[in-house]
């Protein structure tokens, strides 16, 4: 259920190799209560996640990221 609260955010990650890093990611993110969407992108190295901020923070977000393996920021 959302509050519409929603929230986009691009973070950047690193650590990404192939497409099995992709579904990875995007599993985590996808998998958090509060999350609406992933997208993840190999290519540029970055997620754009679009999620209810009254469920979820960014820091639980990189904590997801960080927890699969691999190293995520938030953009300068």
């Amino acid at each position: 259920m959302s509050t519409g609260l929603s929230t986009e955010l691009t973070l950047k990650i690193a650590g990404m190799s192939c497409g099995g890093c992709v579904r990875s990611v995007s599993g985590v993110l996808s998998a958090l209560p509060g999350v609406e969407r992933a997208e993840v992108s190999l290519e540029r190295g970055e997620a754009n996640v679009r999620f209810d901020a009254a469920q979820v923070t960014p820091q639980q977000l990189l904590a997801a990221i960080d927890d699969a393996g691999f190293e995520a920021a938030l953009p300068a």
